[in-house]
């Protein structure tokens, strides 16, 4: 076992002269975005990881950006300029142990993105524990489709662009503002380095049950958050949240509320969901804003876009702009995306893992298919799932489905048994409510019993935010 690195604080900047930076976890969503943004402005860029894998190990090598497979000392040669460590990292890490003895300068992912790419731009941020994703991708297309042209940094594939990231041209830049921490050297929220101009608090409840010991701390990261936005910056934020209502009141630039109640400046009404579509009416001090067209189901996704229509009123853009990239938007991947319709079932892939956003999910596709049969697959993967912090408010999220597959979810090996998440209990717990659910060791036996179960016209929904054993794919081809 190696010893701990121990990285000199010192260090821990942009050195005046880059032409060789090296990104250890350059596999992840975010850290090959950036890599691929600074191989664009010039600069030299290899990388390591772990199992090197797909997408990103794709989009890496389409980019010609050379990826060492495993972290080991002999990837820091030649000595690069600048050294980029990802969250996954650890202070054991023999990369990261080689990293403080060669004595590089380095930089967390966020703290790279600011250097390089945030000096001169007015960063606008999406923060909140649900929506981030959605939300920033709807913003960034938004404007874009204005002739915007921003920059943008996004955990999820923005269909309209075929990425989750771009430089940009314009004055602002995009991101997803995320609460978890920054690297092992810094232990503090990722979104404390992105330096708001404007931003947007969706939400806020407990998640991250491995960095947050409860709600109250994480209260403290986004208080942290909204005070960074300066007093000629904005934050727009969800008051059908009194969390976000209290914390959104530590702000020292104005605030523009928005949501569903008559607190709210910004009110989303009359909302109608037809299939995929969702048509609603968007009203701005009691006076109808406009009507708006958005190619996602559900009051979650009117909400986020109500939020982007705020800002961007703000920024200066009219109601026919935003409408019209509103409309036009194609969605994220892995967001209630339609994977395949096979046998007249449709597969639908959505990353929703959390409780509430796990009850939204299914409550927007019970709005999407009222008349077809909605079964909902569950895999609990993040490191709060797999934990018993939220095993009773699972039993009432899937109330919308007719049938709930869960998987048996792979054990936390930190984390004594009787703290642990429970599949079958959840199972019981659903069946006790009257729901029809089913228990699966594996991916294998979800397979099989959907081969046999699946008639045309059911949905079938996967909740993950991991690959499930490609369990999309090869269902559709069973299907078939």
């Amino acid at each position: 076992m190696n010893l701990p690195a121990q990285l000199d604080p010192a260090l821990n900047r942009l050195p005046e002269q880059v032409e060789h930076i090296h990104v250890m976890g350059i596999c992840g969503t975010g850290m090959a975005a950036l890599a691929g943004m600074l191989q664009e402005q010039g600069f030299r860029i290899t990388g390591s990881d772990s199992n090197v894998y797909p997408p990103m190990s794709d989009f890496l090598a389409t980019a010609g950006i050379e990826v060492m497979d495993g972290y080991g000392p002999g990837n820091l040669e030649p000595r690069p300029d600048l050294v980029v460590v990802g969250n996954v990292i650890r202070a054991v890490n023999p990369e990261a142990v080689r990293l403080a003895e060669l004595r590089i300068p380095y930089l967390s992912m966020p703290q790279a993105l600011a250097a390089f790419f945030l000096e001169g731009r007015s960063p606008l941020v999406v923060a909140g524990t649900h929506g981030k994703t959605t939300t920033s991708s709807l913003l960034a297309t938004t404007l874009h489709r204005a002739g915007a042209s921003p920059g943008f940094m996004i955990g999820g594939i923005v269909e309209a662009f075929g990425r989750n990231s771009s430089v940009g041209s314009g004055p602002w830049f995009v991101i997803e503002g995320d609460e978890y921490d920054t690297a092992f050297f810094n232990k503090v929220s990722k979104f404390l380095h992105y330096r708001p101009h404007g931003a947007i608090l969706t939400s806020i409840e407990f998640d991250h049950a491995d960095i947050f010991t409860d709600l109250d701390m994480i209260r403290e990261s986004f208080a942290a958050f909204v005070r960074l936005i300066p007093a000629d910056g904005v934050l727009v934020a969800c008051f059908d949240d009194p969390v976000v209502a209290e914390t959104a009141a530590l702000a020292a630039c104005p605030v523009i509320s928005y949501g569903t109640g008559e607190q709210c400046r910004w009110q989303l009404r009359d909302l109608e969901v037809r299939g995929l579509s969702s048509r609603f009416a968007v009203y701005r001090d009691g006076q109808l804003f406009g009507r708006f067209t958005l190619a996602m189901p559900g009051l979650h996704n009117g909400l986020n876009a109500l939020a982007v229509i705020a800002l961007m009123d703000h920024l200066g853009f009219t109601a026919n702009a935003i409408g019209i990239g509103l409309a036009s938007f194609e969605g994220v991947r892995r967001r209630q995306q339609i994977r395949g319709v096979a046998g007249g079932v449709t597969v639908i892939d959505d990353f929703a893992h959390h409780p509430t956003a796990v009850r939204e999910t299914v409550n927007a596709l019970r709005l999407a298919w009222p008349g077809r049969r909605l079964i909902v697959v569950f895999e609990p993967r993040t490191n709060s799932s797999r934990r018993a912090v939220f095993q009773q408010q699972y039993s009432s999220a899937f109330a919308g489905a007719d049938l709930v597959l869960v998987r048996e979810h792979l054990p936390l090996d930190s984390v004594p048994p009787s703290e642990q998440f429970s599949s079958s209990r959840l199972v019981r717990d659903l069946q006790a409510r009257g729901l029809a659910a089913h228990y699966f060791a594996d991916t294998d036996a979800i397979l099989d019993f959907l081969a046999g179960q699946c008639c045309e016209g059911d949905v079938v929904a996967i909740l993950s935010n991991g690959g499930f054993d490609n369990i999309h794919q090869r269902l559709l081809s069973r299907l078939q």
